[in-house]
């Protein structure tokens, strides 16, 4: 799967003429921004490919997991087994200064959800796709939250 996906990158890469750039050079508000993206597509994979059923309901069910309490929560159980690395991609999105935050957060889960969002946007972009989706299972598992 991973090999088709890495595919599917390279082509979009060589359709538009998209440079391979270092992800250290990347903002971690910009890893955030595509990070929020590939989590919710990834979600939402999950739940069409897990049940056809209505949309309203596929949407408060991915509403429910992609909200800042549950990127912040899962964020949380994550952090002992991130590597070095990926704790310091997250540590920049928690330490960043967004313009904005949350309706429905606070503070607190605001950066927390930035830095789970980062550390998302990274693995995207390093096409390494096997560890984002295995975190994010752990994270979901540990966290509580069914999917």
């Amino acid at each position: 799967m991973e090999e088709g996906v890495n595919q599917a990158m390279t082509y979009l890469a060589e359709t538009f003429g998209l440079e391979e750039k270092d992800w250290r050079m990347y903002s971690p508000l910009t890893l955030a921004y595509i990070g929020d993206a590939a989590y919710d597509l990834l979600i939402r994979t999950i739940l069409v490919r897990r049940a056809n059923c209505q949309t309203a309901k596929l949407h408060q069910r991915a509403c429910a997991l992609v909200k800042a309490g549950t990127q912040a929560e899962m964020a949380a159980v994550l952090l002992p087994h991130l590597t070095e690395e990926e704790a310091g991609v997250y540590r920049r999105g928690h330490n960043s200064k967004p313009y904005n935050t949350a309706k429905n957060a606070s503070r607190r889960e605001y950066l927390e959800a930035t830095g789970f969002e980062a550390l998302m946007g990274y693995l995207y972009l390093k096409q390494d796709f096997q560890r984002m989706t295995d975190l994010v299972k752990m994270g979901l598992e540990e966290s509580g939250h069914e999917i």
